[in-house]
């Protein structure tokens, strides 16, 4: 099996098991040949591959801009949690599919743009009723969020891309019988005194 068909599961496992070699081995040179033998079946790059092995299993924080960030390296069986509390509930998933419903299903993109001009009407009309706080998660969602909340509902009906634009060679003609007879006379294709 060459190293391209192999899983990520399978990736790190291999890891594992090189790691607890690697970081006993006593001398360099053992290390660099389990670190050769390592690279070539897994293909990993020699910079990265020994900070791989030495640091399997355990638990990392980086820092980025966000924060620091935890992560697992190489350990297939434990998963971190999300600790986070997710930003859009329940009750902004119901006001947007109620939203989306009324606006005639639009994507994303039209969703987006026309969401702070339809939320006041709605409100103004009684079809919808907005605490302060779901109605600035509505307005600061993204495109990719909405279609991601929105997904299992388009599965749920079916509905396909609807693109606005045609393709002139593929448009009917509007008098589809009604033929040229002569200088700016028509006449019904199909008849017999209506043909040149």
């Amino acid at each position: 099996m060459s190293r391209k068909e192999w899983d990520l599961m399978t990736r790190k496992k291999l890891t594992l098991a090189y790691a607890k070699h690697y970081q006993r081995a006593p001398s360099k040179r053992e290390k660099s040949q389990i670190l050769d033998e390592f690279t070539k079946l897994t293909g990993y790059n020699r910079s990265y591959a020994p900070w791989l092995l030495r640091h399997a299993g355990r638990r990392i924080t980086i820092h980025t801009p966000q924060g620091p960030r935890a992560i697992l390296v190489a350990d297939p069986h434990r998963r971190i949690k999300r600790k986070r509390p997710k930003t859009y509930d329940h009750e902004v998933l119901k006001s947007l599919r109620k939203i989306w419903a009324i606006l005639d299903c639009p994507c994303s993109l039209k969703l987006k743009a026309i969401l702070p001009k339809i939320i006041p009407k709605l409100e103004r009309h009684g079809e919808l009723t907005l605490k302060e706080d779901l109605r600035e998660k509505l307005l600061q969602m993204s495109r990719a969020t909405i279609d991601r909340l929105l997904a299992p509902e388009r599965r749920r009906l079916a509905l396909k891309p609807r693109a606005k634009t045609r393709n002139p060679a593929q448009e009917t003609d509007p008098h589809p019988y009604l033929c040229p007879v002569g200088r700016g006379r028509t006449g019904l294709c199909g008849g017999g005194s209506a043909q040149p």
